[in-house]
């Protein structure tokens, strides 16, 4: 007897390890921010469009990879992340 995978099923195991890849993004940085291990050494800035792209950079202001900037009952977005995303993918 052969199984044959319809579609739907591919299409929604897709979308499962999508969200669980999006949630194990943010469990990382959620560890980041509450000092559990190290993250990238250093954060992304957006370069001004127009004038020199270095001067640019260099005058960006510094956000700061390592600190949540907002966070409920001790949980950062990136906690958030980590937890809706994981239940979402096991769900799915």
């Amino acid at each position: 007897m052969s199984h044959t995978l319809k579609p739907a099923q591919v299409w929604s195991a897709l979308a499962g390890l999508a969200i669980l890849t999006s949630g194990l993004i943010g469990g990382f940085h959620a560890g980041v921010e509450y000092g559990w291990w190290e993250g990238v050494t250093a954060c992304a800035t957006v370069a001004q469009s127009g004038g020199n792209a270095l001067d640019a950079i260099m005058n960006a202001p510094v956000i700061r990879c390592d600190v949540a900037p907002w966070s409920l009952f001790g949980i950062s977005l990136a906690g958030f992340n980590f937890l809706i995303s994981i239940t979402g993918a096991v769900l799915v």
